[in-house]
Protein backbone atom coordinates (compact mmCIF):
# COMPACT_ATOMS: atom_id res chain seq x y z
CA UNK A 1 0.00 0.00 0.00
CA UNK A 2 0.94 3.41 -1.27
CA UNK A 3 1.96 5.86 1.99
CA UNK A 4 0.46 9.33 1.42
CA UNK A 5 4.25 10.53 1.01
CA UNK A 6 4.85 8.14 -1.94
CA UNK A 7 0.93 9.52 -3.04
CA UNK A 8 2.40 12.89 -2.79
CA UNK A 9 5.45 12.38 -5.31
CA UNK A 10 3.09 10.98 -7.34
CA UNK A 11 1.11 13.66 -7.91
CA UNK A 12 -2.18 12.72 -9.93
CA UNK A 13 -2.93 9.37 -7.08
CA UNK A 14 -2.44 11.67 -4.58
CA UNK A 15 -4.97 14.47 -6.09
CA UNK A 16 -7.32 11.93 -6.22
CA UNK A 17 -7.27 10.83 -3.11
CA UNK A 18 -7.63 14.34 -1.83
CA UNK A 19 -10.34 14.70 -3.60
CA UNK A 20 -12.13 11.23 -3.00
CA UNK A 21 -11.91 12.44 0.90
CA UNK A 22 -13.45 15.45 0.54
CA UNK A 23 -16.00 14.15 -1.48
CA UNK A 24 -16.49 11.32 1.60
CA UNK A 25 -18.84 12.96 4.03
CA UNK A 26 -21.30 14.01 0.85
CA UNK A 27 -20.89 10.33 0.00
CA UNK A 28 -21.94 9.39 3.97
CA UNK A 29 -25.00 11.74 4.20
CA UNK A 30 -26.17 10.71 0.74
CA UNK A 31 -25.98 7.11 2.66
CA UNK A 32 -27.71 8.10 5.89
CA UNK A 33 -30.51 10.02 4.10
CA UNK A 34 -31.41 7.04 1.65
CA UNK A 35 -31.54 4.90 5.05
CA UNK A 36 -33.56 7.21 6.78
CA UNK A 37 -35.93 7.57 3.89
CA UNK A 38 -36.11 4.09 3.81
CA UNK A 39 -37.24 3.67 7.42
CA UNK A 40 -40.12 6.17 6.31
CA UNK A 41 -41.53 4.08 4.16
CA UNK A 42 -44.89 2.32 4.87
CA UNK A 43 -43.90 -0.07 7.34
CA UNK A 44 -42.89 2.88 9.50
CA UNK A 45 -46.77 3.21 10.52
CA UNK A 46 -48.08 1.51 13.49
CA UNK A 47 -51.95 1.29 14.06
CA UNK A 48 -53.65 0.41 16.96
CA UNK A 49 -57.14 -0.92 17.91
CA UNK A 50 -59.23 -2.35 21.07
CA UNK A 51 -62.12 -3.70 22.40
CA UNK A 52 -64.92 -6.82 21.34
CA UNK A 53 -63.08 -10.19 22.12
CA UNK A 54 -65.54 -11.90 19.70
CA UNK A 55 -63.67 -10.96 16.55
CA UNK A 56 -59.80 -11.26 18.29
CA UNK A 57 -59.39 -14.70 16.26
CA UNK A 58 -60.02 -13.21 13.29
CA UNK A 59 -59.15 -9.58 13.55
CA UNK A 60 -55.22 -11.23 14.84
CA UNK A 61 -55.54 -13.36 11.54
CA UNK A 62 -55.64 -10.59 9.40
CA UNK A 63 -53.72 -7.70 10.58
CA UNK A 64 -50.50 -10.49 10.73
CA UNK A 65 -51.72 -10.89 6.96
CA UNK A 66 -51.97 -7.26 6.28
CA UNK A 67 -48.21 -7.10 8.09
CA UNK A 68 -47.28 -9.52 5.76
CA UNK A 69 -48.69 -7.83 2.77
CA UNK A 70 -48.12 -4.33 3.47
CA UNK A 71 -45.48 -4.18 6.16
CA UNK A 72 -48.11 -2.04 8.31
CA UNK A 73 -47.52 -3.13 12.46
CA UNK A 74 -51.35 -3.27 13.69
CA UNK A 75 -51.88 -4.44 16.88
CA UNK A 76 -55.31 -5.26 19.29
CA UNK A 77 -55.95 -5.80 21.97
CA UNK A 78 -59.22 -7.84 22.65
CA UNK A 79 -60.55 -6.16 26.30
CA UNK A 80 -64.31 -6.03 25.87
CA UNK A 81 -66.92 -4.09 23.92
CA UNK A 82 -67.16 -1.54 26.42
CA UNK A 83 -63.40 -1.12 26.39
CA UNK A 84 -63.26 -0.13 22.37
CA UNK A 85 -65.88 2.14 22.72
CA UNK A 86 -63.94 3.87 25.50
CA UNK A 87 -60.70 3.69 24.05
CA UNK A 88 -61.53 5.24 21.19
CA UNK A 89 -63.34 7.82 23.09
CA UNK A 90 -59.84 8.66 25.10
CA UNK A 91 -58.34 8.56 21.84
CA UNK A 92 -55.73 6.55 22.59
CA UNK A 93 -56.27 3.77 19.74
CA UNK A 94 -56.78 4.29 15.76
CA UNK A 95 -60.11 2.12 15.93
CA UNK A 96 -62.27 0.37 18.66
CA UNK A 97 -64.41 -2.91 18.08
CA UNK A 98 -67.98 -3.16 19.35
CA UNK A 99 -69.96 -6.42 18.95
CA UNK A 100 -72.88 -3.84 19.81
CA UNK A 101 -73.53 -0.93 17.87
CA UNK A 102 -73.16 2.12 19.58
CA UNK A 103 -76.64 3.93 20.38
CA UNK A 104 -77.53 7.55 19.45
CA UNK A 105 -77.52 8.53 22.53
CA UNK A 106 -74.02 7.13 22.97
CA UNK A 107 -72.62 8.34 19.97
CA UNK A 108 -74.01 11.74 21.36
CA UNK A 109 -71.52 11.56 24.24
CA UNK A 110 -68.48 11.35 22.10
CA UNK A 111 -65.98 14.10 21.41
CA UNK A 112 -66.77 13.52 17.69
CA UNK A 113 -69.34 11.99 14.83
CA UNK A 114 -68.33 7.85 14.82
CA UNK A 115 -68.85 5.69 12.19
CA UNK A 116 -69.43 2.02 12.16
CA UNK A 117 -68.10 -0.43 10.18
CA UNK A 118 -69.12 -4.75 9.90
CA UNK A 119 -66.48 -6.46 9.38
CA UNK A 120 -67.77 -9.98 9.59
CA UNK A 121 -71.24 -12.20 11.22
CA UNK A 122 -71.07 -14.77 13.90
CA UNK A 123 -73.01 -16.18 16.28
CA UNK A 124 -73.68 -17.25 19.77
CA UNK A 125 -73.94 -20.77 21.33
CA UNK A 126 -75.17 -22.45 23.97
CA UNK A 127 -72.47 -25.26 24.55
CA UNK A 128 -73.44 -27.59 27.57
CA UNK A 129 -71.64 -30.83 29.30
CA UNK A 130 -73.70 -33.93 29.56
CA UNK A 131 -72.34 -37.53 29.04
CA UNK A 132 -74.22 -39.42 25.98
CA UNK A 133 -75.92 -36.28 24.81
CA UNK A 134 -74.56 -35.60 21.56
CA UNK A 135 -77.74 -33.68 20.28
CA UNK A 136 -79.73 -30.93 22.37
CA UNK A 137 -82.56 -29.15 21.37
CA UNK A 138 -83.53 -25.87 23.35
CA UNK A 139 -86.51 -23.25 22.87
CA UNK A 140 -86.10 -19.27 24.21
CA UNK A 141 -88.47 -20.60 27.16
CA UNK A 142 -86.12 -23.24 28.11
CA UNK A 143 -83.30 -20.92 28.13
CA UNK A 144 -84.81 -18.65 29.46
CA UNK A 145 -86.20 -20.77 33.02
CA UNK A 146 -82.56 -22.15 32.88
CA UNK A 147 -81.01 -18.92 33.32
CA UNK A 148 -83.44 -17.75 35.92
CA UNK A 149 -83.10 -20.82 37.93
CA UNK A 150 -86.95 -21.89 37.28
CA UNK A 151 -85.37 -25.54 35.65
CA UNK A 152 -82.79 -26.88 37.75
CA UNK A 153 -82.22 -30.32 36.50
CA UNK A 154 -81.80 -31.51 33.02
CA UNK A 155 -84.39 -34.52 33.22
CA UNK A 156 -87.29 -31.93 34.09
CA UNK A 157 -90.29 -32.62 32.14
CA UNK A 158 -89.68 -29.41 29.59
CA UNK A 159 -86.54 -30.35 28.69
CA UNK A 160 -88.13 -34.26 27.97
CA UNK A 161 -90.62 -32.42 25.97
CA UNK A 162 -88.17 -30.76 23.79
CA UNK A 163 -85.85 -33.68 23.03
CA UNK A 164 -87.94 -36.68 22.68
CA UNK A 165 -85.02 -39.19 21.23
CA UNK A 166 -82.74 -37.56 24.08
CA UNK A 167 -82.35 -39.55 27.58
CA UNK A 168 -81.63 -36.79 29.67
CA UNK A 169 -79.72 -37.50 32.71
CA UNK A 170 -81.07 -36.66 36.49
CA UNK A 171 -77.72 -34.31 36.70
CA UNK A 172 -78.06 -30.64 38.36
CA UNK A 173 -77.76 -27.70 36.01
CA UNK A 174 -74.78 -24.89 36.73
CA UNK A 175 -75.43 -21.94 34.67
CA UNK A 176 -72.35 -20.03 33.75
CA UNK A 177 -72.26 -16.48 32.04
CA UNK A 178 -69.60 -13.90 31.50
CA UNK A 179 -68.15 -11.94 34.53
CA UNK A 180 -66.65 -9.19 32.79
CA UNK A 181 -69.07 -6.78 30.59
CA UNK A 182 -68.98 -7.93 26.81
CA UNK A 183 -70.69 -8.17 23.60
CA UNK A 184 -71.27 -11.38 23.39
CA UNK A 185 -73.32 -10.96 26.72
CA UNK A 186 -75.17 -8.46 24.99
CA UNK A 187 -76.33 -10.45 21.62
CA UNK A 188 -77.67 -13.35 23.71
CA UNK A 189 -79.41 -11.38 25.97
CA UNK A 190 -80.50 -9.06 23.47
CA UNK A 191 -82.00 -12.15 21.46
CA UNK A 192 -83.61 -13.38 24.89
CA UNK A 193 -85.05 -9.91 25.65
CA UNK A 194 -86.35 -9.53 22.16
CA UNK A 195 -87.78 -13.42 21.84
CA UNK A 196 -89.09 -13.60 25.79
CA UNK A 197 -90.85 -10.85 27.96
CA UNK A 198 -90.06 -12.94 30.84
CA UNK A 199 -86.74 -12.47 30.25
CA UNK A 200 -86.87 -9.02 29.14
CA UNK A 201 -88.62 -8.02 32.92
CA UNK A 202 -86.58 -10.57 34.77
CA UNK A 203 -82.90 -9.60 33.62
CA UNK A 204 -82.67 -7.53 30.29
CA UNK A 205 -80.13 -6.60 27.59
CA UNK A 206 -77.28 -4.97 27.88
CA UNK A 207 -73.30 -5.62 27.60
CA UNK A 208 -73.64 -6.33 31.29
CA UNK A 209 -76.45 -8.17 33.60
CA UNK A 210 -77.59 -9.32 36.67
CA UNK A 211 -78.26 -13.33 36.40
CA UNK A 212 -79.63 -14.79 39.33
CA UNK A 213 -78.21 -18.16 39.32
CA UNK A 214 -74.47 -19.78 38.26
CA UNK A 215 -71.00 -19.01 37.79
CA UNK A 216 -69.31 -16.11 36.25
CA UNK A 217 -66.62 -16.71 33.93
CA UNK A 218 -63.87 -14.47 32.07
CA UNK A 219 -64.07 -14.23 28.07
CA UNK A 220 -64.77 -17.19 26.10
CA UNK A 221 -61.71 -19.32 27.12
CA UNK A 222 -62.91 -18.79 30.99
CA UNK A 223 -66.78 -20.29 29.64
CA UNK A 224 -65.68 -22.93 27.90
CA UNK A 225 -62.76 -24.14 30.81
CA UNK A 226 -65.67 -24.13 33.21
CA UNK A 227 -68.08 -25.68 31.23
CA UNK A 228 -65.49 -28.44 30.28
CA UNK A 229 -64.52 -29.00 33.83
CA UNK A 230 -68.01 -29.12 35.41
CA UNK A 231 -70.40 -32.05 34.11
CA UNK A 232 -74.22 -30.86 33.92
CA UNK A 233 -72.84 -27.30 33.23
CA UNK A 234 -74.38 -24.85 30.30
CA UNK A 235 -73.39 -21.07 29.07
CA UNK A 236 -73.33 -18.80 25.91
CA UNK A 237 -69.97 -18.56 23.81
CA UNK A 238 -69.31 -16.73 20.46
CA UNK A 239 -70.03 -19.52 17.79
CA UNK A 240 -65.94 -18.60 16.21
CA UNK A 241 -64.74 -19.64 19.38
CA UNK A 242 -66.87 -23.42 19.96
CA UNK A 243 -66.60 -23.89 15.78
CA UNK A 244 -62.89 -23.65 16.40
CA UNK A 245 -62.62 -25.46 19.67
CA UNK A 246 -65.23 -28.02 18.03
CA UNK A 247 -67.13 -27.37 21.44
CA UNK A 248 -70.78 -29.21 21.46
CA UNK A 249 -73.42 -26.88 21.32
CA UNK A 250 -77.27 -26.84 21.31
CA UNK A 251 -79.97 -26.54 18.57
CA UNK A 252 -81.80 -23.55 18.72
CA UNK A 253 -85.40 -23.08 17.83
CA UNK A 254 -85.97 -20.29 15.93
CA UNK A 255 -88.63 -17.78 14.83
CA UNK A 256 -89.73 -20.43 12.36
CA UNK A 257 -89.90 -23.11 14.63
CA UNK A 258 -87.08 -25.07 13.78
CA UNK A 259 -84.43 -26.39 15.94
CA UNK A 260 -80.98 -25.15 13.72
CA UNK A 261 -77.63 -26.42 14.60
CA UNK A 262 -74.92 -23.26 14.39
CA UNK A 263 -72.70 -23.25 11.72
CA UNK A 264 -71.31 -20.60 8.79
CA UNK A 265 -74.01 -21.49 6.72
CA UNK A 266 -77.14 -20.98 8.90
CA UNK A 267 -75.38 -18.12 10.40
CA UNK A 268 -74.93 -16.63 7.09
CA UNK A 269 -78.34 -17.05 6.48
CA UNK A 270 -79.35 -14.26 9.36
CA UNK A 271 -77.50 -11.55 7.52
CA UNK A 272 -79.76 -11.94 4.32
CA UNK A 273 -81.22 -8.52 5.02
CA UNK A 274 -80.74 -4.91 3.95
CA UNK A 275 -79.02 -3.17 5.73
CA UNK A 276 -79.02 0.91 6.83
CA UNK A 277 -76.19 3.56 5.30
CA UNK A 278 -74.95 3.38 8.55
CA UNK A 279 -75.20 -0.23 8.95
CA UNK A 280 -76.37 -0.30 12.38
CA UNK A 281 -78.86 -2.93 12.67
CA UNK A 282 -79.51 -5.96 14.11
CA UNK A 283 -79.75 -9.20 12.68
CA UNK A 284 -81.01 -12.17 15.01
CA UNK A 285 -84.55 -13.54 15.30
CA UNK A 286 -84.37 -13.66 11.29
CA UNK A 287 -87.53 -14.71 9.35
CA UNK A 288 -85.15 -17.40 7.14
CA UNK A 289 -86.76 -20.51 8.17
CA UNK A 290 -83.21 -22.09 7.98
CA UNK A 291 -81.41 -19.77 9.79
CA UNK A 292 -79.36 -20.22 13.47
CA UNK A 293 -81.42 -16.92 15.57
CA UNK A 294 -78.92 -15.96 17.50
CA UNK A 295 -76.46 -13.98 15.15
CA UNK A 296 -74.82 -10.49 14.69
CA UNK A 297 -72.48 -8.64 13.25
CA UNK A 298 -69.60 -7.32 14.43
CA UNK A 299 -68.17 -3.32 14.10
CA UNK A 300 -65.06 -1.48 13.57
CA UNK A 301 -65.42 2.17 14.72
CA UNK A 302 -63.70 5.44 14.27
CA UNK A 303 -64.41 8.55 14.04
CA UNK A 304 -65.24 10.64 10.63
CA UNK A 305 -63.25 13.23 10.94
CA UNK A 306 -59.09 11.95 11.13
CA UNK A 307 -57.34 15.14 11.80
CA UNK A 308 -57.19 14.84 15.31
CA UNK A 309 -54.25 14.59 18.02
CA UNK A 310 -52.01 15.46 15.20
CA UNK A 311 -52.42 12.61 13.50
CA UNK A 312 -50.48 12.84 9.81
CA UNK A 313 -52.35 12.87 6.95
CA UNK A 314 -50.03 9.53 5.67
CA UNK A 315 -50.83 7.74 9.26
CA UNK A 316 -54.92 8.13 8.67
CA UNK A 317 -54.52 6.95 5.04
CA UNK A 318 -53.07 3.55 6.06
CA UNK A 319 -55.83 3.24 8.51
CA UNK A 320 -58.60 3.56 5.31
CA UNK A 321 -56.44 1.02 3.46
CA UNK A 322 -56.26 -1.34 6.39
CA UNK A 323 -60.11 -0.88 6.54
CA UNK A 324 -60.79 -1.42 3.05
CA UNK A 325 -58.52 -4.46 2.70
CA UNK A 326 -60.40 -6.43 6.55
CA UNK A 327 -63.88 -5.54 4.59
CA UNK A 328 -62.78 -6.95 0.94
CA UNK A 329 -61.63 -10.44 -0.94
CA UNK A 330 -58.41 -10.83 1.47
CA UNK A 331 -60.59 -10.17 4.44
CA UNK A 332 -63.01 -12.27 3.92
CA UNK A 333 -60.85 -15.04 3.49
CA UNK A 334 -59.63 -14.48 6.62
CA UNK A 335 -62.64 -14.53 8.24
CA UNK A 336 -63.37 -17.70 6.55
CA UNK A 337 -60.62 -19.35 7.99
CA UNK A 338 -60.97 -18.25 11.70
CA UNK A 339 -64.86 -19.15 11.49
CA UNK A 340 -66.57 -16.34 10.82
CA UNK A 341 -69.10 -15.65 8.37
CA UNK A 342 -67.85 -13.05 5.73
CA UNK A 343 -70.08 -10.16 4.75
CA UNK A 344 -72.50 -10.79 2.29
CA UNK A 345 -71.77 -8.49 -1.10
CA UNK A 346 -74.93 -5.73 -0.83
CA UNK A 347 -72.91 -5.46 3.49
CA UNK A 348 -69.37 -4.97 1.93
CA UNK A 349 -70.98 -2.28 0.04
CA UNK A 350 -72.50 -0.70 2.85
CA UNK A 351 -69.38 -1.02 4.72
CA UNK A 352 -66.89 0.28 1.59
CA UNK A 353 -69.03 3.67 1.68
CA UNK A 354 -68.87 4.15 5.13
CA UNK A 355 -64.71 3.98 5.14
CA UNK A 356 -64.99 6.19 1.98
CA UNK A 357 -66.61 8.95 3.94
CA UNK A 358 -63.40 9.17 6.53
CA UNK A 359 -62.19 12.96 6.06
CA UNK A 360 -59.17 15.23 6.84
CA UNK A 361 -59.26 18.49 7.63
CA UNK A 362 -63.11 18.00 6.75
CA UNK A 363 -62.16 16.53 3.41
CA UNK A 364 -62.63 13.06 1.15
CA UNK A 365 -59.80 11.38 2.80
CA UNK A 366 -57.96 10.06 -0.16
CA UNK A 367 -57.66 5.97 -0.48
CA UNK A 368 -57.54 3.90 -3.78
CA UNK A 369 -60.09 1.53 -5.07
CA UNK A 370 -60.15 -1.20 -2.57
CA UNK A 371 -59.70 -3.94 -5.26
CA UNK A 372 -56.77 -1.52 -6.37
CA UNK A 373 -55.39 -1.50 -2.85
CA UNK A 374 -55.47 -5.59 -2.44
CA UNK A 375 -53.64 -5.63 -5.89
CA UNK A 376 -51.11 -3.03 -5.47
CA UNK A 377 -50.56 -4.49 -2.15
CA UNK A 378 -50.25 -8.00 -3.32
CA UNK A 379 -47.65 -6.60 -6.36
CA UNK A 380 -45.43 -4.47 -3.91
CA UNK A 381 -44.54 -7.94 -2.09
CA UNK A 382 -44.44 -9.80 -4.95
CA UNK A 383 -42.07 -7.65 -6.34
CA UNK A 384 -39.92 -7.33 -3.04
Amino acid sequence: MLTLLQMSRRGKPYSMFQKNMRALPSIISLVVTLLLASSCGRDNVILSGAGATFPAPFYSDATKLYDQLSGIKISYGAMGSGAGIRNLEEHTVDFGGTDVFMSDSEMAEMPAEVLHIPTCIGGVVLSYNLDDVPVLNLTPDLVTDIFLGNITNWNDPALAEANPDVILPDQPITVVYRSEGSGTTAVFTGFMSQVSTEWDEAIGAGKSVNFPVGIAAKGNPGVAGVIGQTVGSIGYLGSEYALAMDIVSARMQNRAGKFVEANLETIKLSADKDLPDDTRAIISNPTHPDAYPISTMTWVIVYKEQNYYGRSLRHVQELQKFLLFLVGEEGARSASKTHYVPLPLSARKKAEAVIKSMTYNGEPLWAADPTEVEKNITSEINEG
